[in-house]
Protein backbone atom coordinates (compact mmCIF):
# COMPACT_ATOMS: atom_id res chain seq x y z
CA UNK A 1 0.00 0.00 0.00
CA UNK A 2 1.41 3.39 -1.00
CA UNK A 3 0.72 6.36 1.23
CA UNK A 4 1.33 9.84 -0.09
CA UNK A 5 2.27 12.69 2.21
CA UNK A 6 1.16 15.20 -0.39
CA UNK A 7 -2.09 17.00 0.47
CA UNK A 8 -4.75 16.44 -2.10
CA UNK A 9 -7.38 18.92 -3.19
CA UNK A 10 -10.05 16.26 -2.77
CA UNK A 11 -9.22 15.62 0.90
CA UNK A 12 -11.72 18.19 2.14
CA UNK A 13 -15.19 17.14 1.11
CA UNK A 14 -16.46 20.69 0.74
CA UNK A 15 -13.28 22.29 -0.66
CA UNK A 16 -13.88 22.94 -4.37
CA UNK A 17 -10.43 24.48 -4.89
CA UNK A 18 -7.31 24.81 -2.83
CA UNK A 19 -5.74 28.22 -3.34
CA UNK A 20 -2.24 29.00 -2.15
CA UNK A 21 -2.70 30.81 1.19
CA UNK A 22 -0.03 33.35 0.21
CA UNK A 23 -2.40 34.74 -2.42
CA UNK A 24 -5.42 35.07 -0.14
CA UNK A 25 -6.73 38.24 1.43
CA UNK A 26 -7.16 38.29 5.20
CA UNK A 27 -10.91 37.80 4.85
CA UNK A 28 -10.55 34.90 2.43
CA UNK A 29 -8.02 33.14 4.65
CA UNK A 30 -10.13 33.74 7.77
CA UNK A 31 -13.32 32.46 6.15
CA UNK A 32 -11.62 29.33 4.86
CA UNK A 33 -9.97 28.78 8.26
CA UNK A 34 -13.42 28.90 9.90
CA UNK A 35 -14.64 26.29 7.42
CA UNK A 36 -11.61 24.05 7.99
CA UNK A 37 -12.03 24.22 11.78
CA UNK A 38 -15.73 23.35 11.47
CA UNK A 39 -14.89 20.40 9.24
CA UNK A 40 -12.23 19.18 11.68
CA UNK A 41 -14.68 19.47 14.56
CA UNK A 42 -17.19 17.31 12.66
CA UNK A 43 -14.52 14.69 12.06
CA UNK A 44 -13.04 13.76 8.72
CA UNK A 45 -13.68 10.24 7.39
CA UNK A 46 -9.97 9.32 7.33
CA UNK A 47 -6.82 10.17 9.23
CA UNK A 48 -5.20 11.37 6.01
CA UNK A 49 -8.06 13.81 5.39
CA UNK A 50 -7.82 15.06 8.97
CA UNK A 51 -4.08 15.64 8.57
CA UNK A 52 -4.60 17.46 5.28
CA UNK A 53 -7.22 19.69 6.86
CA UNK A 54 -4.97 20.36 9.86
CA UNK A 55 -2.05 21.34 7.59
CA UNK A 56 -4.32 23.62 5.57
CA UNK A 57 -5.60 25.21 8.77
CA UNK A 58 -2.05 25.86 9.96
CA UNK A 59 -1.17 27.52 6.64
CA UNK A 60 -4.33 29.65 6.74
CA UNK A 61 -3.71 30.68 10.36
CA UNK A 62 -0.15 31.70 9.44
CA UNK A 63 -1.50 33.79 6.55
CA UNK A 64 -3.98 35.53 8.84
CA UNK A 65 -1.19 36.27 11.29
CA UNK A 66 0.93 37.75 8.48
CA UNK A 67 -1.92 40.09 7.57
CA UNK A 68 -2.50 41.12 11.18
CA UNK A 69 1.20 41.76 11.84
CA UNK A 70 1.41 43.79 8.63
CA UNK A 71 -1.61 45.83 9.68
CA UNK A 72 -0.06 46.47 13.09
CA UNK A 73 3.20 47.63 11.49
CA UNK A 74 1.28 50.00 9.21
CA UNK A 75 -0.64 51.43 12.16
CA UNK A 76 2.53 51.83 14.22
CA UNK A 77 4.28 53.54 11.30
CA UNK A 78 1.40 55.94 10.73
CA UNK A 79 1.50 57.31 14.25
CA UNK A 80 5.09 57.52 15.48
CA UNK A 81 4.33 60.73 17.44
CA UNK A 82 1.62 59.03 19.47
CA UNK A 83 3.98 56.29 20.59
CA UNK A 84 6.71 58.77 21.53
CA UNK A 85 4.28 61.11 23.30
CA UNK A 86 2.93 58.35 25.51
CA UNK A 87 6.36 57.28 26.74
CA UNK A 88 7.66 59.01 29.88
CA UNK A 89 10.82 61.03 29.38
CA UNK A 90 13.61 61.64 31.88
CA UNK A 91 12.10 65.06 32.64
CA UNK A 92 8.75 63.45 33.45
CA UNK A 93 10.44 61.18 35.97
CA UNK A 94 11.86 64.14 37.98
Amino acid sequence: MTVSNEPSASAGSSAPTVADPAGLSFEQARDELVRVVAELEQGAPTLEQSLTLWERGEALAARCEEWLLGAKRRLDASRPEAGAASRPTEEDAR
